[in-house]
């Protein structure tokens, strides 16, 4: 008699909820590295920080004592890593001096988590979305970052690849808003804005060629704002797949605008 490999498990389905529950915690989290950006951060009493990690190398200064005082202080975890596993936490072996942590931030989080919720809410709002397409400057994006947060706009859709990451530098330029706004995290931000196509998000590129005056475009879907790299402006297969083409208008022969000033006047447009 053949034996069933595939023993039933009365507590499969609770591990299962327990995972799910996990991995959606931890998609809310944004890890910050570098000792005075760590510091301040665990100063900041608004902030939820899940866990502090210290290089077992680091030598026993006073700010690596005061980043321990502070976490005691906190009931925060502190977790001792070797300098290989720290730099696979930062991402950025270079500038972490040692020193990074988790922290929980419930706007920060997939696209797709939300992206269910956003259409429900989209039937009775008309929602508005900015999305970045290459943006490489950390001071750019912080200042996005801020602008986006502070306006009416419900978010920023943020590619993980081919976009500044969410560094010290980020974070600073945003004045602390990157742990407060709406930050949708994509891989591929073609497929993404793909799948808000598909449930009835409007793509709008901003360009300066054959567009509409941002003034004059009043579209009662939802839609997603799309702005371009620094020098190069949005991809051409991004811009050919969109709905439309929205301008600023400008006087005086300047022909563009800092991407960070066009996503702040963009967001407190709509």
């Amino acid at each position: 008699m053949a034996k069933n490999k595939h023993k039933s498990n009365p507590n499969h389905g609770d591990d299962r909820a327990e995972y799910v529950t996990r991995k959606k915690f931890f998609d809310h989290m944004i890890t910050i590295y570098g000792r005075n950006p760590v510091l301040e951060a665990l100063k900041n009493p608004e902030l939820q920080i899940y866990r502090l990690h210290l290089a077992k190398s680091n030598r026993d200064s006073s700010v690596v004592r005061e980043l321990k005082d502070f976490a005691a202080s906190r009931n925060i975890e502190v977790a001792l890593h070797s300098r290989e596993q720290l730099s696979r936490i930062s991402r950025n072996s270079k500038q972490d001096q040692g020193v990074a942590c988790d922290i929980y931030c419930p706007g920060f989080q997939p696209y797709q988590e939300s992206l269910d919720s956003l259409v429900a809410q989209s039937k009775s709002n008309n929602i508005s979305i900015i999305a970045l397409d290459s943006v490489t400057n950390p001071q750019n994006l912080g200042m996005i970052i801020r602008s986006v947060t502070a306006s009416p706009a419900y978010g920023l859709l943020l590619p993980s690849k081919g976009s500044a990451a969410l560094s010290p530098l980020v974070i600073k330029a945003s004045a602390g808003t990157a742990f407060k706004g709406n930050i949708l995290s994509c891989n591929d931000l073609e497929q993404s804005l793909l799948e808000f196509q598909k449930r009835g998000f409007k793509l709008c590129t901003l360009t300066s060629h054959n567009a509409t005056a941002i003034s004059d475009f009043n579209p009662s879907e939802p839609r997603v704002f799309i702005l371009g790299n620094e020098t190069h402006g949005v991809r051409q297969s991004i811009m050919d797949m969109s709905d439309y083409r929205i301008s600023i208008p400008m006087t005086n022969g300047v022909e563009s605008l800092n991407v960070a000033v066009t996503a702040a006047l963009v967001a407190f447009n709509l």
